[in-house]
């Protein structure tokens, strides 16, 4: 019995220790990132499944360095950047991340509407859209940065179902086994483009700049000051390894779960994250249909506030504006207006003629030109003596 309670009690303080990390790892596999996965594993089968195991260090290194550089300055990525940068530098990540983050957040917002009409076909798909955009944009104003954090936290046990769809289809495991741990390269365009969507979508500069600012916010929170703490350091790791593991495994299931049933079933073309859900229920039955869809939404409502929430850190950190999901709105109110903005412009975007599809494109293009810059920065940081 006392071996039992302890390891319950090593399973709840390990479930406690986890916070920013998981989250950003969860949002990271939003509908867009699904929608890619869902291309991947389509087109090729199981060709693309090794590169969730080498995005996983990719992600965790940058991820943890941003974390770092959150808990040691005790300011966001961007505050860094206009303390110890020049001003171009600056601006130019902000050039580039409004429009990408807000093409994503529309991309997000229009695959969960489509989504909520397949499971619901008597209503619309845009009342979904306009729905869950209201929703989103009313708790993150009203609940405080720790009611938030718990709700995306227990969110992301939803993304848990992608772990039981491809077991809904009869699988070779050695196939399995084989595309997991040998890569397999293709020198066309079309596996190629794949590769970079991939990576594009696993490394994405919001997550960076999330990462470091919400360090900075669970330290307000727990009211801690970091003086070089191993310990802080040491659970930050844990964080950041476990939700870019878990991040991951969903990326990993997704493209095995579409890369068997779908290519197998002879869909080679899957475009949105809707048809890759329709294309499952003929093959794979009304659970894996209904399972995969209720993940998308699932992982829509964890990864817009990040989205959004992370470019208003940028804004707010850039223009010197009073910031923090833990202020009240009257509080930090231009702060809470980005937020508003970037949610009102996604779910506009399906009006002004730009389809989720492009929406993709242009995102995937944004992404993969800022990334570079943004991580060499990154590891500049920790050797910059002031």
């Amino acid at each position: 019995m006392n071996t039992r309670k302890k390891r319950l009690y090593k399973l709840l303080r390990f479930w406690k220790l986890l916070g920013p990390g998981l989250v950003t790892g969860a949002s990271d596999d939003d509908p867009s990132g699904i929608a890619t996965y869902s291309q991947a594993g389509a087109a090729f089968g199981l060709s693309t499944l090794w590169t969730s195991i080498i995005a996983f260090p990719l992600m965790a290194s940058i991820q943890q360095m941003c974390a770092k550089i959150g808990l040691v300055t005790s300011q966001g990525l961007t505050g860094t950047l206009k303390k110890n940068y020049p001003k171009p530098v600056l601006y130019l990540m902000l050039l580039f991340s409004f429009p990408a983050i807000v093409m994503n957040i529309g991309a997000d917002i229009a695959g969960m509407g489509a989504v909520g009409n397949l499971l619901f076909p008597s209503i619309d798909a845009t009342y979904f859209s306009v729905v869950f955009t209201i929703i989103l944009l009313g708790l993150i104003i009203y609940l405080p940065y720790q009611k938030i954090a718990a709700a995306l936290k227990y969110m992301c046990i939803v993304m848990l179902v992608y772990f039981i769809v491809p077991f809904l289809y009869k699988q070779d495991f050695i196939e399995i086994l084989k595309a997991t741990f040998i890569p397999t390269l293709k020198f066309d365009k079309n596996f190629m483009a794949i590769l970079v969507g991939i990576l594009g979508t696993t490394i994405s500069p919001y997550l960076f700049f999330w990462q470091a600012s919400v360090e900075v916010e669970e330290m307000k929170h727990k009211k801690t000051h970091l003086m070089v703490d191993k310990k802080i350091i040491h659970d930050m790791k844990q964080d950041v390894d476990f939700g870019m593991s878990f991040s991951g495994l969903v990326m990993f299931f997704i493209i095995l779960t579409t890369g068997t049933v779908l290519f197998k079933g002879g869909v080679h073309q899957i475009d949105t994250v809707e048809q890759a859900a329709m294309a499952l229920k003929p093959l794979a039955g009304n659970l894996a249909y209904l399972l995969f869809a209720i993940g998308v939404i699932g992982t829509g409502l964890i990864a817009i506030p990040v989205l959004c929430g992370s470019l208003s850190y940028i804004f707010a950190e850039t223009f010197g504006w009073e910031q923090g999901l833990d202020k009240k709105f009257h509080e930090a109110k231009a702060f809470y207006v980005i937020i508003a903005i970037s949610l009102i412009l996604g779910l506009s975007l399906n009006y002004i003629g730009i389809s989720p599809i492009k929406a993709l494109i242009y995102t995937a293009i944004l992404y993969g030109l800022t990334p570079p810059v943004l991580i060499a920065i990154i590891l500049h940081i920790p050797n910059n003596k002031k």
